[in-house]
């Protein structure tokens, strides 16, 4: 099994509730002065992050958000849309503003919001696509923060991290029915478990019910290890959401155990409509991510 552990030591200028101030455009780094107290989001709950294609248009997704209290006063909150997910934010897409009515404040983005923002059809948004959403918080005092105006607490995960439970940005999917017929030959997007390199082909199998379909030709990799138990995947028929319960699955230098890294072993997504299969699993506790494609 090839395993890396990566220890990053990561320089920030701020502290656990310090971000970088932005007012309007200026650099935020040219001054000193412009260092001092930040503020951002913390989600309350999912709305929902499921787009139904068969309604696409006045179908939504959102979440719920709460000011963090010892920040600056939170005014409005901007969505941008991506197709790809990234931080540079000539790539973002502005959906609207949304104003900050106090604790429980919604986020929500219809289909129709969606398309309008990227300049593009209803109908060219497919089943099976994910698109991030980035949020940009204004102050009252008129400054702005996002992923690129907000340190990281030094590493200590403010942006990236789970411990703060910020939101500066969210991820939506247009699902499709799960109708089956997964298995197949699939080419490695990510497997951040590293028994495999991107461009890999593996195998996956259908069943054993029919509503499933089956890893255990993926995880393990049989040059690193053997299998215990098959890595069984349960999907939603109507959504194609994906849960992995508790399995110890494959024998390494030990046994390690996985399962769906969300609430109630939610693990991703699989998508028969475009063979495109998504999935966040704890192994051991800890989680990765693997992406496969049908070919």
């Amino acid at each position: 099994m090839k395993k890396i552990l990566y220890i990053l030591s990561v320089a920030t200028l701020v502290t656990v509730i310090y971000s970088c101030k932005k007012k309007e455009n200026q650099n935020v780094f040219s001054d000193y002065k412009n260092q001092g107290l930040g503020t951002y989001i913390t989600l309350d709950k999912n709305l929902n992050l499921n787009l139904d294609f068969s309604n696409l248009a006045s179908s939504s997704i959102g979440i719920q958000v709460s000011q963090y209290p010892n920040g600056q006063a939170v005014d409005h909150i901007n969505i941008y849309s991506t197709t790809n997910g990234t931080y540079d934010t000539t790539q973002w897409h502005f959906v609207k503003s949304v104003s900050y009515t106090g604790p429980g404040t919604q986020l929500t983005v219809t289909g129709a919001e969606l398309a309008t923002s990227l300049g593009v059809s209803i109908g060219d948004l497919q089943p099976g696509s994910a698109f991030t959403f980035y949020t940009r918080i204004i102050t009252k005092e008129g400054y702005s923060f996002d992923v690129n105006t907000t340190g990281d607490n030094g590493g200590g995960g403010l942006v990236t991290g789970s411990y703060y439970n910020s939101v500066f940005s969210f991820t939506a999917y247009i699902v499709c029915p799960f109708t089956g017929g997964m298995g197949g030959t699939y080419e490695v997007i990510r497997d951040d478990w590293a028994d495999w390199e991107p461009g890999d082909l593996v195998e996956v199998t259908d069943g054993p019910g029919p509503n499933q379909i089956n890893l255990s030709q993926v995880y393990p990799n049989p040059d690193y290890g053997d299998i215990v138990n098959p890595l069984i995947v349960t999907v939603d028929p109507a959504t194609g959401t994906a849960t992995i319960p508790p399995t110890v699955f494959g024998k390494y230098s030990g046994t390690y155990s996985a399962e769906g890294a969300g609430e109630n072993n939610t693990a991703g997504y699989v998508f028969s409509c475009t063979g495109y299969i998504t999935l966040n699993i704890l192994i051991d506790g800890d989680p990765y991510k693997l992406i496969l494609q049908k070919q």
